[in-house]
């Protein structure tokens, strides 16, 4: 099947090298890669429980939505 993608260009040219180092085509190398990627069945992961405390909240000032204020907080300690 023909179709269109997008690809960076140095990854588009390593593919090129590779395809040339082992003597194939471009299309063999993804090819490859795909049916290599999709051989591997995805991992499931172990749900991690957080203990959490109880308490007054955050201190005054502290926005969780601002990242340079909580960057700027955690320089302070």
């Amino acid at each position: 099947m023909r179709t269109t993608i997008d690809i960076d260009d140095q990854l588009l040219l390593y593919a090129k090298h590779q395809a040339v180092k082992q003597g194939c085509t471009i299309k063999q190398i993804l090819e490859d890669a795909l049916r290599d990627f999709f051989s591997h069945p995805t991992t499931q992961h172990d749900v991690v429980s957080l203990e959490t405390f109880s308490g007054a909240g955050l201190k005054p000032g502290v926005n969780l939505d601002n990242s340079r204020s909580l960057s700027d907080i955690m320089d302070d300690y």
